[in-house]
């Protein structure tokens, strides 16, 4: 390659870093800047990267990403995805709708051959097969599980010892069952800001991916530290863990997406997520619970959502989830019961929470239990009802450890419509 050319290649890439460093800001020079106009395809024909897989996808959204933002847009059919498609700041993603499909890989899974020690960015596999560079690999044990279990992509490998992107979250030993297994979101995204995913449908494969994993490190759609982000009329489906999951990430919104058929929790705002809001969503017929309020999301905003036929309650909140409003939401037939305040003492109870004009109906038990050191609690303008097949028992159910509950023009219709555990009541 000649002097001219590489001198020419360095003038480009420090133009689209400027291009790039400008789009960044948080006040750009002009409305311009902040808006960033690139515009590439993705499809099996007569696009801008021709492509079936999550590199075409991973390859675009780089490109869009390194100018600053823009659009990547997917075109039908069905992509196989090996590893997450990592989404980069300001790069909105758009799909055509269910006709958009990002399909999950088969699972391969293995015992590790030696620890993973804290902090080491590899691991050593006894069985390789189906462990590839490029590939997305969940590292976890029996205990070291949840935000101490690692996600991450193979970079490099030498016989049965592969190097990661990322490095081990805890001691990954091989006396408490270590494994390695080609699991990881099909969307994800690690502190980034404004990301948009769009208009499109993720298969979760669950009858080839037989490891469940938890929200913590892995959903279908996944957040962490991703600030800003949305997640707009996408449909997710049979992935064995959460639907969508998002942790330590503020003002996300979650809006006209449907997840049914996963195994863990449909809607999760994960620890730590500030003022999520997640509106008109369909969370049906999945694992656990269909809405989980996880620990310390405040301030935020769950309305105009159904969830139906859920195998944990309708929706469930706790650990420091204070100053939520759950509005106009339909809790439907749900196998643990409708709404669950989980029972944390006073520091960690959920406060102030305001849950008003919902439709909560024939789940198992109960409507609504309010467990816990909980404050605050308005519950308002519902209609809370057993349709006669006898399932939802009791309309209300106060804990007795709970503080202030205001009850106000609730419309009940149960065999119990009230039950106060209270002792002092």
């Amino acid at each position: 390659m000649s002097h001219l050319r590489i001198a020419g290649l360095l003038i480009a890439a420090t133009m689209n870093l400027a291009i790039a460093q400008e789009a960044e800001r948080r006040n750009a020079e002009n409305e311009l800047h902040a808006r960033p106009a690139i515009h590439v395809t993705v499809g099996m024909t007569d696009a801008d990267i021709v492509g079936r897989d999550n590199r075409a996808l991973q390859a675009a959204v780089d490109y869009v990403g390194s100018l600053g933002g823009g659009t990547v847009e997917i075109g039908p059919g069905e992509y196989l995805m090996r590893d997450s498609l990592h989404l980069r700041s300001r790069v909105t993603v758009r799909g055509s709708g269910d006709r958009t499909v990002l399909v999950k890989d088969r699972e391969h899974r293995t015992a590790l051959a030696a620890d993973g020690d804290y902090g080491e960015f590899a691991i050593t596999v006894d069985e390789k097969s189906g462990f590839g560079i490029g590939c997305g690999v969940y590292v976890a044990s029996k205990t070291q599980r949840n935000f101490h279990g690692v996600c991450a992509t193979i970079l490099n490998s030498r016989d049965h010892y592969f190097t990661l992107s990322r490095p081990m979250n805890a001691d990954i030993l091989m006396s408490d069952g270590g494994f390695a297994a080609t699991v990881f979101p099909v969307i994800s995204g690690y502190q980034i800001q404004d990301a948009v995913v769009e208009n499109l449908t993720v298969d979760g494969t669950i009858d080839q991916n037989p490891t469940k994993i938890d929200g913590c490190r892995t959903a279908a759609i996944y957040f962490f530290r991703g600030d800003g982000c949305q997640i707009r009329n996408c449909m997710v489906r049979n992935y064995n863990g959460d639907g969508i999951s998002f942790q330590q990430s503020n003002d996300v919104t979650v809006e006209r997406c449907q997840v049914t058929g996963c195994a863990g929790f449909g809607l999760h705002p994960g620890s730590g997520s500030q003022r999520p809001t997640v509106k008109n969503c369909k969370a049906i017929n999945n694992g656990e619970d269909g809405f989980f309020f996880c620990w310390r999301v405040r301030g935020g905003l769950a309305e105009g959502n159904w969830l139906e036929g859920n195998g944990g309650y309708g929706m469930s909140i706790g650990h420091k989830d204070s100053d939520n409003r759950v509005l106009k939401n339909t809790i439907l037939g749900n196998k643990l019961g409708g709404v669950y305040w989980r029972a944390e003492t006073e520091p960690m109870a959920a406060h102030r929470i305001t849950f008003e004009q919902n439709t909560v109906k024939d789940n198992e038990g109960w409507g609504l239990f309010i467990d816990g050191a909980t404050e605050g609690t308005l519950i308002r303008n519902n209609v809370i009802e057993d349709s006669g097949v006898g399932r939802q028992k009791t309309g209300i159910r106060i804990g007795k450890q709970a503080g202030d509950v205001v009850l106000k023009d609730n419309v009940i219709t149960a065999s119990e419509e009230t039950v106060d555990e209270r002792e002092e009541r």
